[in-house]
């Protein structure tokens, strides 16, 4: 089976754009269902206790107040059985809110009140007496280095890093070496879209929920065991995210209590979560790490050791992959990694965008550029001495890796043969100048997945997999590749997703939905062409007689002959002639299933490399990113346009963390104090000037049949590092705690 109609690997303009435009497109907390009741959150203002009286009497005499829900009145649920775990769920117990009156964190959820309008709820919240024994809380990562703890089970799929060879011996070989401490604090996702749900009383326990996720299954899964329902009383729908970076990988506490006010009150209700209360679940965790490198005399390295704590909860062990992919990236015989966790009085942190990579990339990518310098030679010849052509760390070849196509495509870009090596010594009028570049490596991965290619009488080709789309771009690029599998316009296909009632699919993250679901449309796309031409055979068209799928190719809504593109038929006759409304197939996960099982063959990875300039003010220590260029090398590019967005996103969120984002926590109170917009730093227009992105050139027939890699999360990668390291070089300081603010330089 081919095709003639070329779509994949062309810039193509979003097809949800316009509905985004118009408003048409509605996100969890506009679905305005009839009879509705609005749910407000109570937050703990203390960090750990318990509650130890709680007055809804007043409360519940205000006209329109339904309920207020506490741990007092919550009925006896399904999730009691300790065993329940969420699809991406750390090793340990998840929090259950409303469950008994231990108060585990600050800004905990120990309330719902629901009334008649949101406006009341939000009042009759605001006066709700609630009285707490306070305990001793302890929120400070570093006073608690010394009882961190080896994970023995984390997150679902962790394994603890693997060193290799003898660092020790590496380092006493080495002719030069650096060690240093590094350090960045937590960070919170704020997505644009806060977290809410709208749950729909339809009746007899059947519910249809509106949720803000990045997995309409995991949700349903969640609904389904908590309050013990089958998947036709809980059909979730999530067909546009404001954003997630990872915030949204679990079900967050606002979908359990808007569940639980609707089957107790049998009536919709939406509970929303403010711009505060988003602080008050998952964040980047704060992580400590020490690097120490070693090198002979040519440059080339003999030793890296790579060690992290990090934070996690009382209640669960969240992990992260920080360490690993120094054991990966260079190449070096002797690596020793290490990485633990120290329990704290906050609630469980989550996977945000990179997770690990990001931590872990800020403090390789800084002593890179350390030692370089101690080295004496320039960053960027020091990392191609170091170049690994085969990953030591799994022990296998790579399916491919441009990485030295992006040093080189991604310098030549930037200039940076001008560099001058020397801190301090290049300058624009007044301001320092300094150039730093950085990289980093993520997993190119796949899941199983389902989708179902539908075609109608009138020739339009729907598409559907249950998958969500958090801005990637997910909708366009399943059209293009539904579009060329089976030759028709855009405009003739349509794909449909965010919806429990669609073939199953993964939650969207880790890179791997372009990969997970574009070849699971291929499939199903393939599937139906088989059916297609069954009908021609059918049909006694003469020229289809013996003709076999990879002998015909779909073309201008045809389906033809590849030797003799005259003998055609359109297709909107083949399914008019099979009698039904429509021909449909969809692909079997059996076989995807089958492959995770195997023992991998190849090492598969997407690579990049970022070229960072900063201008420096001498005297007020003002730092602007002016230039940036990423050169990505993540296979096969299914759509320029929406995955330059990716990759610029990605670089803004990195001049961000070197800069600016941090959750600064009050350990006097165990609680973030910039929870909101003013206070939490991100950047804005006029903090972003140039950035380029380029895409090298990367063909990969191993990682999966479309060669995509994904570029989510290795876009980030290196920039934070980058930005640091081209401060050191304007300014001859080197930062190692980020994010990198005024105070640190002057």
């Amino acid at each position: 089976m081919s095709h003639s109609t070329d779509y994949i690997g062309k810039p193509t303009n979003r097809v949800d754009g316009p509905a985004k435009v118009a408003g048409t497109a509605k996100y969890a907390a506009e679905f305005n269902v009839p009879n509705l009741l609005y749910g407000y959150v109570v937050s703990s203002p203390i960090a750990k206790g318990k509650i130890t009286k709680i007055d809804a009497a007043p409360v519940l005499a205000l006209p329109g107040v339904q309920q207020v829900f506490s741990h007092e009145n919550v009925p006896s649920l399904a999730w009691l059985d300790r065993s329940y775990k969420d699809d991406v769920a750390p090793g340990g117990s998840p929090f259950r809110p409303l469950h008994d009156a231990e108060i585990k964190f600050s800004q905990q959820p120990v309330a719902l009140v629901v009334a008649d309008t949101f406006e009341l709820a939000r009042y009759a919240a605001s006066i709700l007496h609630i009285e707490y024994e306070e305990e001793a809380h302890e929120t400070e990562l570093a006073k608690h280095i010394d009882e961190a703890f080896e994970p023995g089970r984390g997150k679902t799929g962790y394994k603890p890093p693997k060193s290799r060879g003898n660092f020790g011996k590496g380092w006493k070989q080495s002719m030069t070496h650096m060690e240093a401490q590094y350090s960045h604090h937590a960070q919170h996702h704020n997505p644009m879209e806060m977290f809410a749900s709208t749950v729909e009383w339809l009746g007899d326990k059947k519910l249809n929920i509106y949720d803000k996720t990045q997995g309409a299954f995991n949700s349903q899964q969640y609904v389904m065991k908590v309050f013990g329902l089958s998947k036709d009383q809980a059909r979730v729908v999530s067909k546009y995210t404001g954003g997630g970076f990872g915030s949204g990988l679990r079900p967050q506490y606002q979908l359990f209590l808007a569940v639980l006010a609707s089957l107790e009150l049998q009536r919709s209700v939406r509970v929303s979560l403010t711009r505060q209360q988003m602080f008050s679940f998952g964040h980047r965790p704060e992580t400590l790490q020490h690097v120490a490198l070693a090198t002979a005399e040519d440059g080339s390295l003999t030793g890296i050791n790579h060690f992290a704590v990090a934070e996690t909860s009382q209640f669960e062990d969240f992990t992260e992959n920080v360490v690993g992919w120094s054991g990966t990236l260079y190449d070096c015989k002797n690596v020793s990694l290490g990485y633990r966790l120290s329990k704290l009085d906050v609630y469980t942190p989550l996977d945000m965008r990179a997770p690990g990579a990001a931590s872990g990339s800020i403090a390789l990518e800084i002593a890179m550029d350390e030692m370089a310098y101690a080295a004496g030679l320039d960053p960027l010849e020091f990392r191609i001495r170091n170049y690994s052509d085969f990953d030591q760390a799994q022990d296998l070849p790579y399916s491919s890796k441009a990485l030295r196509k992006c040093y080189a495509e991604g310098a030549a870009k930037f200039g940076w043969d001008r560099r001058t090596a020397a801190p301090g010594s290049m300058r624009d009028g007044k301001l320092l100048v300094g150039w730093g570049m950085g990289g980093g490596i993520w997993d190119a991965s796949k899941q199983p997945a389902v989708a179902k290619a539908s075609l109608d009488a009138d020739g339009h080709l729907t598409v559907s997999s249950g998958t969500n789309d958090i801005g990637t771009g997910t909708y366009t690029i399943m059209t293009q590749i539904a579009a060329q599998s089976m030759g028709l316009p855009l405009d003739a296909v349509t794909f449909v997703l965010g919806d429990t009632e669609l073939p199953e699919a993964p939650v969207q993250g880790g890179s791997w939905t372009a990969a997970s679901i574009g070849n699971s449309v291929v499939e199903a796309c393939t599937k139906l062409g088989e059916a297609l031409l069954k009908q021609a055979q059918k049909m006694d068209h003469p020229a289809f007689k013996d003709t076999k799928i990879d002998d015909v190719e779909f073309a201008n809504g045809q389906l033809r002959l590849r030797a003799d593109a005259t003998q055609a038929v359109v297709l909107r006759d083949l399914v008019q002639a099979s009698g039904e409304p429509k021909m449909e197939a969809e692909n079997s996960t059996t076989l995807a299933k089958l492959e995770l099982l195997k023992p991998p063959t190849h090492s598969m990875h997407a690579h990049n490399a970022v070229f960072v300039e900063v201008k420096v003010d001498p005297e007020l220590m003002t730092v602007h990113v002016t230039r940036v260029v990423n050169a990505v090398a993540a296979g096969r590019i299914l759509n320029p346009k929406t995955a330059r967005s990716q990759v610029m996103g990605s670089v803004v969120w990195g001049i961000s963390s070197a800069l600016m984002e941090e959750s600064v926590m009050d350990h006097r109170f165990g609680r973030y104090m910039n929870h909101n917009y003013a206070e939490y730093h991100v950047p804005v227009n006029a903090d972003i000037h140039d950035i380029d992105v380029i895409f090298v050139s990367e063909e990969d027939d191993k990682v999966n049949p479309l060669g995509v890699k994904g570029i989510g999360e290795v876009g980030l990668l290196g920039v934070a590092a980058a930005v640091t390291n081209a401060i050191y070089h304007a300014t001859g300081q080197r930062v190692r705690d980020l994010p990198v603010t005024i105070d640190k330089l002057l």
